[in-house]
């Protein structure tokens, strides 16, 4: 289960990493011998969230593979190196499963589908669900390019047909539209249309 204390929220862990962000040279780097998993989309590269960010299946008496029909857009309002850093603190109780870069569409894996990332703000939304992250702002539409659209498309295209998902706006959802939640991402200025459209084609 998420953290039963008061911690921060996502959106303020993310925002604060513009003050305090760890360099990118200090991150943890993998065990002398121990090879970089694949991730679980091929496109993808591997970069761990801590472990204490997240939820393993098999700790959370989830059977395997868990049933997910769900995936959450989010964006991350900060940079794509910044999030990292973020999911990477285990200080922070926060996770999603992808990251996508906003230049080029570049895929990161943070947590493994089989896993429960700390992204939609409750328990049983986290449980259901896959988590993508967006690097931008949702008050700035520039960040959200054709690479980021197509990309994050095809990467959502491939979780829908992994998992036997929809690929409707009923199952692939806005953080925003998650019960109870404070957030407003993926914002206004996400085009529904255009990456459905993408999603369907991809």
């Amino acid at each position: 289960m998420e953290r039963s204390g008061p911690s921060p929220s996502r959106r303020r862990v993310l925002r604060g990493t513009a003050l305090a962000v760890v360099p990118y040279a200090l991150l943890p780097a993998p065990r002398a011998g121990e090879r970089p998993r694949a991730p679980d989309y091929p496109r993808g590269v591997w970069e761990p969230a801590s472990p204490a960010n997240y939820t393993a299946a098999t700790a959370a008496g989830v059977p395997a593979p868990r049933s997910v029909d769900l995936v959450v857009i989010h964006v991350t309002q900060t940079t794509y190196r910044n999030t990292l850093s973020v999911f990477r603190d285990p200080r922070n109780g926060v996770s999603s499963h992808y990251l996508v870069r906003s230049a080029d569409g570049s895929v990161a894996q943070c947590v493994r589908e089989r896993d429960i990332a700390w992204h939609a703000g409750d328990w049983d939304h986290n449980t259901r669900s896959i988590g993508i992250e967006h690097e931008g702002r949702v008050e700035q539409p520039s960040w959200f390019t054709d690479a980021l659209y197509e990309q994050s498309a095809a990467l959502t295209a491939a979780i829908c047909d992994r998992h036997g998902i929809p690929k409707d706006r009923a199952h692939i959802i806005a953080h925003h539209e998650i019960p109870g939640t404070d957030h407003t991402d993926p914002g206004p200025h996400w085009d529904w249309a255009r990456y459905l459209r993408l999603v369907n084609s991809a």
